[in-house]
């Protein structure tokens, strides 16, 4: 991961450190498992107490072997008694710990990003509840189409994030698999008690079949998963930047101290987040057609998905993780212009044609299509709202219907017909 976008919490995981504790972490699983059964009582404790991780080791070592699993656990067992190292990954497959190790490395990230969704979820939840009852005007086809909640925008916003927050909660429960079968999972030496009780250890399910690796559909259901994320991500910044537009002016990103929004134009704040983040979220989808061919290995396996999964995998994470706190910061510090969102709903009037269209349906005895003509002219030809409501009440074959005018000195006029339900919404929404 480049810095500019870095997160330490998910890069720290990925680094060769952290990632050669990890081999040692389902080596000592398997040591332990095998004790009393294929190997002697204490050889779990032995390797533990003296095994060192010293990467640059291990990248020497591979110089030569070309092998870095073999590089690894040379690195390993040269500090080991003969009569210890020879235990040292016996019975299994350099796939096996690759993949298993990649499984606990997989897991400690996506639970960073389920408690950052979480946080981003309690964001758009505490702002739909701020706006709930300000009115704004809805848009369709980037046209007004009539007024509606300003806090529904973010309610919506909430429900998908929602859906994936719950995705990657059910991804959490039955994904995080290992395995220690051996060469094409057929388990010529070990065995599958011996797996299940290593496998547990670690805090992983069991890989019911795996064929010396697991299955990738597990990770292309990750990367599926965060590309959803980041498609929810896109949906807010996309709305955020046109609702930013200088001739829109709803709301504004937070201005830190300090800020500049162009080398040369003073005036200017431009949405810099949504725009960034719009940005990201085509590079962390790009990783699906990745995920998906490394699903199509030759045979039991091949290592064509091993390159890409070393770059794909750190930064799809990663950059999962700072997508969702970067909105989530972006949600907490926007600046909602109320008095604008609302004039732009009590300076027009021509959405009442919906609402006067359904007074009128009900008493008048010809075909619904003789009165949309009538309200769309009244509503493109008119000066104002009070030569509005006259065009249409002079039309003659409306003279004996009767229909109620909004009050739009009443605030809470308009808000009875355009918000009546947004209670209901909001609790369906939110339970």
């Amino acid at each position: 991961m480049i810095e500019r976008y870095d997160s330490p919490e998910i890069s720290e995981i990925w680094k060769d450190y952290n990632k050669f504790s990890t081999y040692l972490s389902v080596e000592l699983a398997l040591l332990k498992a095998m004790e009393d059964k294929l190997i002697p009582k204490g050889t779990h404790e032995l390797v533990k107490e003296k095994a060192k991780i010293d990467p640059e080791r291990v990248k020497e070592i591979e110089k030569i072997t070309k092998h870095d699993v073999i590089a690894f656990c040379t690195s390993i067992t040269e500090n080991l008694p003969n009569d210890v190292s020879k235990y040292f990954h016996f019975g299994c497959t350099s796939s096996d710990i690759i993949d298993t190790a990649t499984t606990l490395q997989i897991k400690q990230s996506v639970e960073l990003i389920h408690k950052k969704l979480h946080k981003l979820l309690e964001a758009l939840e505490k702002k739909a509840n701020e706006t709930k009852y300000l009115i704004c005007m809805g848009r369709s086809h980037g046209m007004n189409a009539e007024p509606m909640s300003f806090g529904q925008k973010f309610l919506s916003f909430y429900a998908e994030l929602k859906r994936r927050y719950d995705d990657l909660s059910a991804y959490m429960e039955t994904e995080f698999t290992g395995q220690l079968s051996g060469a094409v999972g057929n388990y010529t030496v070990l065995t599958t008690e011996i797996e299940k009780e290593a496998i547990e250890s670690l805090g992983l399910n069991v890989e019911p079949i795996s064929s010396q690796v697991i299955p990738r559909d597990r990770i292309a259901k990750l990367v599926s998963i965060n590309a959803l994320i980041a498609s929810a991500l896109e949906r807010i910044a996309v709305e955020i930047r046109h609702l930013h537009h200088s001739d829109i002016g709803e709301v504004y990103e937070g201005f830190s101290k300090g800020q500049k929004g162009s080398s040369i134009m003073p005036h200017k704040k431009n949405p810099i987040s949504g725009e960034n983040i719009s940005g990201l979220a085509r590079v962390i989808r790009s990783h699906l057609s990745i995920a998906h061919e490394n699903m199509a290995l030759w045979h039991e396996r091949d290592i064509s998905h091993s390159s890409a999964e070393r770059m794909m995998l750190p930064d799809n994470l990663g950059l999962t993780f700072y997508a969702i706190n970067r909105m989530t910061s972006t949600i907490e510090n926007l600046v909602i212009n109320e008095d604008h969102i609302k004039y732009k709903v009590y300076d027009n009037y021509t959405y009442l044609t919906s609402y006067l269209l359904h007074q009128i349906i009900p008493q008048y005895d010809g075909p619904r299509e003789d009165i949309y003509p009538i309200l769309q002219k009244a509503a493109f030809e008119a000066k104002g709202r009070k030569e509005f409501f006259e065009m249409i009440k002079a039309e003659k074959s409306l003279k004996n219907i009767e229909f109620k005018e909004a009050n739009f000195e009443n605030d809470n006029e308009l808000k009875e017909i355009y918000l009546k339900e947004v209670d209901q919404v909001f609790k369906r929404t939110i339970e």
